[in-house]
């Protein structure tokens, strides 16, 4: 049985997915509110914006780590197009492991800011501290060096044809 199979897999990638629905529905409802709010209004409600801010930074990395999903972030296939197929396998998990590494690196010093904020006691917005707005970097890139971790234990069997190559 392959790691992408595992029910507990299926129901963090579920997870996953409903954060971002309800991630990115928040932003719609409140963007709506916001606009409507200011033209009839006059003015609108003075938390939105931060919160917007904030939730785009949600989203962005909460789809990041969704698309290590299934090996589908940002990638250059430069090696694809250079080296043979019976080198690629171990091209991409060396690529694998450097992400794993620098995602590490960056939860390490992200987990580092938030605590920094949690100290100062810094607010985001409307009452909110900072450190809990921040949380989502730590995490999500603790979450892309897990799957990253995942794909270097069990690679993803990606297809690599002469279409695919240029």
């Amino acid at each position: 049985m392959s790691i992408r199979d595992n029910k507990f897999i299926r129901i963090v990638n579920r997870l996953e997915d409903s954060l971002l629905v309800i991630i990115l529905s928040s932003m719609i409802i409140f963007a709506v509110y916001q606009i409507v709010a200011r033209n009839l209004f006059g003015e609108g409600v003075v938390w939105i914006d931060p919160l917007l801010r904030t939730l785009v930074l949600w989203v962005g990395l909460s789809g990041a780590v969704v698309a290590t999903r299934s090996d589908n972030h940002i990638r250059i296939d430069i090696f694809a197009k250079y080296f043979p197929p019976h080198l690629l396998k171990y091209v991409q998990r060396t690529a694998y492991f450097f992400t794993l590494c620098v995602c590490l690196i960056i939860a390490w010093h992200a987990a580092r800011f938030v605590y920094s904020e949690y100290e100062y006691g810094t607010i985001a917005f409307s009452g909110i501290p900072a450190w809990i707005t921040a949380l989502i970097i730590p995490v999500s890139f603790s979450l892309i060096a897990i799957r990253y971790l995942l794909l270097f234990i069990s690679p993803y069997e990606r297809q690599v044809t002469p279409a695919t190559k240029n």
